[in-house]
């Protein structure tokens, strides 16, 4: 296999956060508020278009013929670009060959005053605001297999790109894709369907795909060949107007690659109802564990996709775990990118709400077996830890991997690119802070990645120690010997201490989920395949549901955008062949189209709530052969209702500890030792013991924590 590998970059110390683009409008109207031409571009906003093209229009005051309207850029006239629109009161364009960097268009009218807007293009590879390309850097083209079974071939350059194909595959009536025959002709065993607005349409689906900052991306559609190329102004008839952009999972091996698989674009329930879908490789966590990355490509897409075929009229976004982290980092960091979000199997995000969870597990796993054999039962474990299950401790510290350097490289980054800490210490380093080092910045001392990761003054067990379910000497000896994590995962006796500037970068950078942004104002489903029960442990442990949730009431005073909905994993996770959450996607449309048609006044988030549909409401599904519904407001827990009697909310080493569920403090504030904390008495020689452990004090859990601070802004950039 053919693939291009870049040795590994050197970033500066530190990196500078930029939040111009925070309230930046899409618009250039008439400064002055008069009767003047107004520019609008519709494929992205101005300071984030890519690829040398724009769609841009132009709206023009009733009294001036579209036909006098010029419009240049950088002085040359590229009037020829637009067409006439709406009756002719707009013109709109897909403006082509501007420059990396600043363009500036204007439009001039006679007797109204001139639009200019300026225009800040990045290169089709990227970057565009999420900082310097991450080397050394693998190509998968030759192994990413299309919808027709072809692979893409080798890489045109070291970007990994690749020519821009279409593909038609079809529907069989067996229930089938089958690619179209090369003549197009209409085979025998064609299936038709009928679309969400009503349209009777052949079941052929176009599927585009091309590459942009260095990821694979695919988006289909319902289109007839037979009919014209579609574009923003003649639309495919199979095409009900709105996008979903599918966002894969995954986490552990994700970085220096650019992937094999998109989040799909071919599942039938989505495009038989006419939905146009896309998604990209580096929208998959699997391949690239990093939100920012991930956003900064899926705008990028959206922009192709607009340029292409026209703005839909609301993008939804769509994704299970790692895909969880998107659809909610996207959302809230930068708005408009996603209009609603159906979250499945859902975190906050990776780098702390998991990341949280799996060291601490990955701690206590190392403690009981290790450092403390047989001196816990398995139940004393479970009760330590807070999970549903005692299996789970030892699954979730596998996870914690994702910390070392050195576990979770892809296969395909050579041996002699990866880190070593004798071998090659400038060798790509395989962990979550190194991939988000363009946020972090670097230590100084050490040359890798910053870390938000802390675990001073933590308490672990004292939950089960107020519950009796440990001894206070259990307690202690846990405490004691615990210890923490070096910069390369390896466990020591003292405590890991988070890195400040990383802390404070990951409040005001949105990688620790603010939810007072952009999710302040968009609708939301979670919905949940229960898994917290299985076998072997999971990771997809409800708690973070409600973690979503408080994060919400904190920044809003409300959490009435969010919808819960829980039932069991008989449909295996996240899949449409779940009744429940085929009604999601249905409800979701409503939901966004009721919003689209509401002009009444009153702030975003009234105007989610109040057209929230009807039916739509917190649920739950009884785990009988036929599941009842219900419907009843979700609340942690186990035992105190109906469905957190089926579906108990278990909680995590931290929320055992005294941690909020909100699960937003990096690193805590720290108290004296109080007696009276632990539920039970503590000898003198105890508490003498217990100081000698926390030197500085426990964590107060009720204080901000260190460093804790609102979001910087959204659409970011990072350079």
């Amino acid at each position: 296999m053919r693939s291009f590998v870049r040795r590994l970059s050197s970033l500066p110390a530190a990196v500078v956060v930029a939040t111009a683009l925070a309230s930046a409008p899409a618009t250039a109207a008439d400064p002055k508020g008069g009767d003047g031409l107004a520019f609008t571009v519709l494929s992205s906003r101005p300071q984030v278009v890519s690829a040398g093209n724009a769609l841009v229009r132009l709206d023009i005051p009733d009294d001036v013929a579209a036909k006098k309207v010029r419009v240049k850029r950088d002085g040359k006239d590229v009037t020829a670009s637009f067409r006439a629109v709406d009756r002719g009161r707009a013109l709109e364009g897909l403006v082509t060959d501007l420059r990396t960097g600043r363009n500036v268009l204007t439009a001039t009218a006679r007797g109204v005053r001139a639009a200019h807007i300026v225009l800040d293009d990045h290169p089709v590879t990227g970057p565009v605001f999420s900082g310097p390309h991450e080397q050394p850097f693998v190509c998968d083209t030759e192994a990413f297999t299309t919808v027709t079974g072809d692979k893409l071939g080798p890489p045109a350059d070291e970007n990994c790109s690749i020519a821009t194909r279409v593909d038609h595959v079809y529907r069989t009536t067996a229930g089938k894709f089958a690619p179209l025959p090369a003549d197009r002709t209409r085979p025998a065993d064609l299936a038709w369907t009928t679309t969400s607005d009503g349209r009777r349409v052949p079941y052929i689906v176009r599927v585009e795909t091309g590459t942009v900052n260095r990821a694979v991306y695919e988006m289909s559609m319902l289109a007839d060949p037979e009919a014209a190329e579609p574009d923003p102004w003649r639309r495919s008839p199979g095409w009900n107007g709105r996008l979903i952009y599918t966002f894969g999972g995954g986490c552990s091996s994700g970085w220096y690659i650019q992937g094999r698989n998109t989040g799909s674009v071919m599942d039938d329930r989505m495009l038989r109802q006419g939905y146009a879908v896309a998604s990209s490789s580096l929208n998959v966590f699997g391949n690239n564990c990093n939100d920012l990355l991930a956003a900064e490509t899926m705008s990028m897409v959206k922009e192709r996709f607009i340029e292409a075929y026209g703005a839909p009229r609301f993008t939804i976004g769509w994704g299970c775990s790692g895909g969880s982290y998107q659809t909610h980092q996207i959302g809230d960091n930068y708005p408009g990118l996603l209009d609603g979000i159906v979250s499945g199997c859902s975190f906050p995000e990776v780098g702390f709400a998991t990341v949280n969870t799996i060291t601490d597990a990955r701690l206590l796993d190392h403690y009981f077996r290790e450092v403390a054999p047989g001196a816990f039962s398995q139940e004393q474990q479970q009760a330590v830890s807070g999970f549903g299950r005692w299996e789970s401790i030892a699954n979730l510290a596998g996870g914690g991997g994702r910390i070392d350097p050195r576990i979770f490289c892809p296969g395909q980054l050579p041996e002699s690119s990866r880190y070593h800490p004798d071998d090659n210490p400038g060798g790509a380093r395989c962990d979550v802070y190194d991939h988000t080092v363009n946020v972090y910045g670097r230590d100084p001392q050490t040359g890798f990645a910053r870390r938000p990761l802390d675990n001073t003054g933590i308490q672990y067990g004292l939950g089960a120690l107020r519950d009796k379910a440990i001894t206070v000497e259990q307690f202690l000896d846990l405490n004691e010997g615990i210890g923490g994590f070096d910069a390369d995962a390896n466990h020591v006796p003292g405590r890991t201490e988070a890195d400040l500037a990383a802390t404070r970068a990951a409040y005001r950078s949105g990688r620790l989920l603010n939810a007072g942004a952009g999710l302040a104002r968009m609708p939301m489903i979670d919905y949940r395949a229960y898994t917290d029960d299985a076998q072997g442990g999971d990771i997809h442990m409800r708690f973070h549901s409600f973690s979503t949730r408080e994060r919400l009431q904190k920044a809003n005073g409300t959490h009435a955008n969010q919808v819960m909905l829980v039932e069991d994993n008989r449909y295996g996770g996240f899949s449409l062949n779940s009744p429940v959450l085929l009604d999601a996607l249905t409800q979701m449309d409503r939901w966004l189209t009721a919003i689209g048609a509401d002009h009444r006044p009153g702030r975003p988030l009234d105007k989610v709530v109040r057209n929230k549909p009807r039916e739509l409401t917190d649920a739950c599904w009884t785990r009988d052969p036929e599941p009842r519904k219900i419907t009843e407001r979700q609340v942690a827990g186990n035992g105190t209702t109906t469905c957190n009697t089926l579906y108990p909310v278990w909680t995590s080493p931290r929320l055992v500890a005294g941690a909020s569920m909100a699960g937003d403090v990096v690193k805590c504030r720290l108290r004296p030792v109080d007696p009276a904390a632990y539920g039970t008495p503590l000898t003198e020689p105890q508490l003498d013991r217990l100081r000698k452990i926390f030197p500085g004090g426990v964590c107060d859990w009720k204080a901000r924590g260190i460093e804790q601070q609102g979001l910087a802004g959204t659409w970011q950039s990072f350079g």
